[in-house]
């Protein structure tokens, strides 16, 4: 069973690639600005922008599924629209398709607990860039699974670790909010619950975050602590008043998803114990 994973070459892409690899699989993964250094999986250019480079490389990889894990940020070009137009490609050709979102299609006004059943309510461009893009899929892939997840660590390379190591050592200026609140999930458990659904018949909503419920300034103690920094030299403050757009609150409820899967999500105040160090 050949599958592509689009975006491979991110930080979640990364590990897709290699635990795919680390069992025997050869994955098909693709990239914007420079291959993945996997030599286990086949590389391709793709920019989703591009109709007819999407054409090309599902004509030449001819995957079962595909995994999309892209990383377009708030740009409504790749996010929506290249969403939209994986989706209808995989639709075209009957190619299962496990689409990768996030909880930011939540606006975290309601300060509870976001289940699988809850509808979208965006307050960012990039919100509603993943809410539309879910809805594409869900309306031209019946079959599709939908995966909304959350902050995403580990190993020490996510944008969040790296940040907490940036500010403290003063080499970054900003804070960790102490009112901003996520639930984090591990790559590893991240990508293993991907998989488990890839090759599975499974279709709707997916919830993958972890259990614990975060504020970024406490994640970020956490982080200081596992790698040996000093916590009381990260900065920290209220985000809201800043004008800052986005909820404040969104806490994805991964319960219903949990009982359906084999792989464990496990919560930030375990996978970040100092007692479990991250490679660096």
């Amino acid at each position: 069973m050949t599958v592509l994973i689009t975006g491979g070459s991110g930080f979640l892409g990364t590990e897709l690639v290699r635990q795919a690899v680390s069992v025997g699989r050869r994955p098909a993964a693709t990239f914007h600005s420079r291959p993945g250094s996997d030599d286990g999986a086949t590389w391709h250019h793709l920019d989703l922008r591009d109709p007819i480079r999407l054409e090309e490389v599902l004509d030449t990889v001819a995957p079962a599924a595909v995994i999309n894990a892209t990383s377009g940020g708030a740009d409504w070009a790749v996010t929506a629209e290249g969403g939209i137009r994986l989706a209808q490609a995989a639709a075209d050709r009957s190619i299962r398709l496990v689409h990768v979102s996030s909880d930011a299609v939540f606006s975290g006004t309601g300060r509870d607990w976001y289940d699988e059943s809850r509808l979208p309510d965006p307050l960012t461009p990039y919100g509603a860039a993943k809410a539309a893009a879910e809805t594409a899929v869900r309306l031209l892939c019946p079959g599709a699974a939908v995966a909304r997840t959350s902050l995403i660590i580990g190993h020490g390379r996510s944008e969040h670790e790296q940040l907490v190591h940036a500010l403290a050592a003063g080499t970054r200026q900003g804070a960790l909010f102490t009112d901003d609140i996520r639930c984090p999930v591990h790559v590893e458990d991240l990508a293993a619950a991907l998989w488990e659904i890839a090759l599975s018949n499974a279709a709707g909503i997916f919830h993958l975050a972890g259990p614990d419920a975060l504020s970024r300034y406490a994640m970020g103690e956490l982080i200081a602590r596992r790698d040996g920094l000093d916590p009381a030299r990260l900065p920290s403050a209220y985000r809201a008043g800043t004008g800052l757009p986005g909820g404040l609150d969104v806490r994805l409820d991964s319960c219903a998803t949990q009982q359906k899967l084999r792989t464990r999500l496990r919560g930030a105040r375990e996978f970040l114990s100092e007692n479990s160090p991250e490679p660096t």
